[in-house]
């Protein structure tokens, strides 16, 4: 924020005014050396700048030099990025960054500024979220410039073009828009840019900020953006045309636009054979169905349709519920919340307290209430399966949405029985086929049918099958590689 323009219309700012304002933080300092050669100010935030810069390159310098021109200063200093200005506003932004201000007067209107930005960062580590057996074990970090490097290193053509913003009024957060050119949909693109440039917010913390607020409907449960950690998947989905979005001081990227059953493909698929990440695939998206719809079911069946219940299995619930004294649906609304309330205690505990509630307090709760004939044993096993069943979700916002749309199928399970569940499932389907990713259909290749891209959506064909791009990115350069060429195989002739 540019004080200095804001009291502009009340009286004349200068150099000397910043400086002043500057040394109300008690990280600011501004040292005067009039023992030096040429007698010098350096001015500096003690917070951002690093001291083994300061004191090996620029302070021995100084206190040798002698310069008296502020040019001649910055073409003999030993540092690279060295600037001159009287621009209060450059001279502002520059020291809020990291870097040193030197004058050779205290009131001069103008100054050199030095970079010496200390670069603090977390070391590249193992993915915490998106875990593979086989595969790279890089993750993203928080710095946007060590991010930019993993993505760079792994695709290090001239064609990788990055954009940046600075966003957030008090943040100043830098944004970084990734793509490859002549691959990424020019509109895509524009899309992309536009929604990102257009942003007016006071602080950016995080990418979950920039997925909220240029998502195309922010009023869906549903994430529209693919929220990943893992560089090797950035950088896969940019060859195959997509937009990737780095925020500095996250260690996630944004990945748009993107489709539903995208967000049910890990990456380890592509590591593993093609018929075993071909059935770990459907086993997930069985166990996502799983999780929605078997408690409603549970309760719809109970309340409704008991002849849809085999006479051995009759018994069996008839005798589990003999003692219950809450109906079927507020046992499973309780149950279900408190799973909820397991989940939310571990995940707020630290990881190793929190993995200990959430097993210790599963079991006593779990065999508390049902010796206490609260809740059923079958209805206990039921709504943990269904839990179970949802950390099958890759991506964890995905994983978020599935359980709360859980809550609404109950309701209407309770209220209409199967029908119930059939009219909450007509409502989910019209709302994820209006639902789009920067302008491209959510629920393709279901909706609109497009039977090239289901090679690579509910099973995972070989990559010989798939030398095209996917049609919903709409790229202009559709081939990925020869699919003839790498269908060939050929032995050396001894």
């Amino acid at each position: 924020m540019n004080w200095f323009k804001k009291e502009s219309k009340k009286e004349d700012h200068s150099l000397f005014k910043v400086i002043q304002h500057f040394k109300k933080s008690g990280d600011f300092i501004d040292f005067h050396n009039p023992q030096s050669p040429v007698p010098y100010w350096i001015s500096y935030f003690g917070s951002l700048i690093d001291a083994e810069i300061l004191h090996r390159d620029i302070l021995p310098f100084l206190n040798k030099s002698s310069i008296k021109k502020l040019d001649e200063l910055k073409a003999a200093l030993p540092i690279e990025n060295v600037t001159v200005t009287s621009d209060l506003e450059v001279i502002q932004k520059l020291m809020l960054k990291g870097s040193l201000l030197i004058r050779f007067k205290e009131k001069d209107s103008q100054g050199v500024l030095v970079k010496a930005e200390m670069n603090k960062a977390r070391e590249v580590t193992i993915p915490e979220e998106e875990f593979s057996v086989v595969g790279p074990k890089e993750a993203f970090v928080e710095s946007l410039t060590t991010n930019l490097n993993l993505v760079r290193k792994r695709l290090p053509i001239p064609q990788l073009e990055i954009r940046e913003f600075v966003i957030g009024t008090l943040s100043q957060t830098r944004v970084a828009v990734i793509y490859i050119a002549g691959i990424a949909n020019e509109e895509n693109i524009n899309t992309a840019l536009q929604r990102v440039g257009d942003i007016q917010f006071h602080q950016i913390l995080d990418s979950s900020y920039i997925a909220q607020m240029i998502s195309d409907n922010d009023n869906s449960p549903f994430p529209q953006l693919i929220d990943t950690e893992r560089p090797d998947r950035a950088v896969g989905v940019l060859a195959e045309g997509s937009i990737v979005i780095l925020v500095d001081g996250s260690p996630h990227a944004l990945i748009g636009p993107t489709t539903l059953v995208k967000f049910f493909s890990a990456l380890e698929d592509y590591f593993l054979n093609w018929q075993l990440a071909s059935v770990l695939r459907i086993i997930r998206l069985f166990a996502v169905s799983f999780s929605i719809l078997v408690t409603p079911i549970y309760v719809a069946v109970l309340n409704y349709h008991y002849e849809l219940i085999p006479k051995d299995l009759m018994a069996t619930l008839v005798s589990s519920r003999s003692f219950i004294p809450l109906p079927p649906f507020l046992e499973a609304l309780v149950l279900e919340l408190t799973i909820e309330l397991l989940r939310e205690a571990g995940a707020r505990l630290p990881a190793k307290v929190g993995q200990t509630i959430g097993i210790v307090g599963g079991i006593v709760i779990g065999t508390a209430s049902v010796e206490a004939g609260l809740t059923s044993n079958v209805l206990l096993i039921i709504v943990a399966l269904a839990a179970l069943a949802s950390f099958t979700t890759p991506v964890y916002k995905m994983s978020n949405a599935i359980r709360l749309i859980r809550f609404p199928f109950l309701i209407f399970a309770e209220l209409w029985g199967l029908v119930g569940i059939a009219i909450a499932f007509s409502f989910l389907m019209g709302h994820l086929l209006r639902l789009t990713s920067f302008g491209r259909p959510y629920l393709e290749p279901i909706y609109p049918p497009r039977l090239e891209d289901l090679k690579d959506a509910f099973v995972r064909l070989p990559f010989k099958m798939q030398p095209k791009r996917p049609i919903e990115l709409q790229s202009p350069d559709t081939i990925k590689f020869s699919g003839k060429a790498a269908k060939q195989k050929k032995d050396i002739d001894e």
